[in-house]
């Protein structure tokens, strides 16, 4: 018998580097397919799920190969890898037979704010998977921001961030292996200790709202469920 679903409508933040995996640039196919296989196993026991997705390694591509290349070509760059990106998740998904439909996560409160507050719950209600392209073309509202504004916007239980590590540490523990992992965080110690969750503006809009930040590991079998379920590894950051 499934445990009942602790987190029920969640937005799961992915990153362009969640889904690179260990290339230096790209996407690697296996881990889009894993996390696909994860959200559709969420979805199959009555989850609700958002995904924003991002597009760092694109920016890293940039990096390498423009070197010196101004600020807006790596903007632009990055939310061209938002799009292509999301898509990618969402044809793995679909071939999983979960219906994802793909938006953008860019606030334009004339059009964006009544649909995802109306429309896109109600694809989730459904069952469907709504995919957000991220990128924001603006340094100062990254996508942890966008992602943080949809989940209020949708009246998310949790902001789902999935990463490389299974939560958050007081240090990088692939090379530390002494770092402290916390199962609970409040807002104003990330702050405070400025530990690597996410943005200060995504941690305020958060907050601002009641919504727990759960940081779990993406690429650990099984660990979106088992977050949702309240088990395994993560770490949950809220007051």
């Amino acid at each position: 018998m499934n445990k009942p679903l602790r987190w029920k409508r969640v937005l799961l933040k992915l990153s362009g580097e969640a889904l690179m995996g260990s290339q230096p640039f790209g996407i690697d196919p296996a881990i889009v397919e894993r996390i696909a296989k994860e959200i559709a196993d969420a979805v199959a026991l009555g989850a609700q799920v958002g995904i924003v997705v991002g597009g760092g390694n694109i920016f890293r591509g940039v990096a390498v190969a423009a070197k010196g290349g101004n600020r807006v070509t790596g903007d632009h760059m990055g939310m061209l890898a938002t799009i292509m990106n999301s898509l990618t998740i969402a044809d793995a998904l679909r071939r999983l037979k979960v219906q994802a439909r793909v938006l953008s996560a860019v606030a334009v409160p004339s059009i964006c704010e009544t649909f995802s507050q109306r429309v896109a719950e109600r694809y989730m209600e459904d069952g469907d998977v709504i995919v957000f392209a991220g990128g924001t073309g603006n340094p100062f509202f990254t996508t942890d921001s966008g992602a943080a504004l949809r989940a209020a916007e949708m009246r998310c239980d949790a902001f789902l961030k999935g990463t490389q590590v299974d939560g958050v540490y007081s240090d990088d523990p692939k090379t530390n292996p002494d770092a402290e992992r916390y199962e609970t965080l409040g807002y104003e110690e990330v702050i405070k200790r400025n530990l690597k969750v996410m943005d200060t503006t995504a941690i305020a809009l958060a907050r601002d709202n009641s919504i727990p930040v759960i940081v779990f590991s993406i690429h650990s079998p099984g660990s979106l469920v088992n977050v949702l379920q309240e088990s395994g590894r993560y770490t949950v950051v809220g007051d």
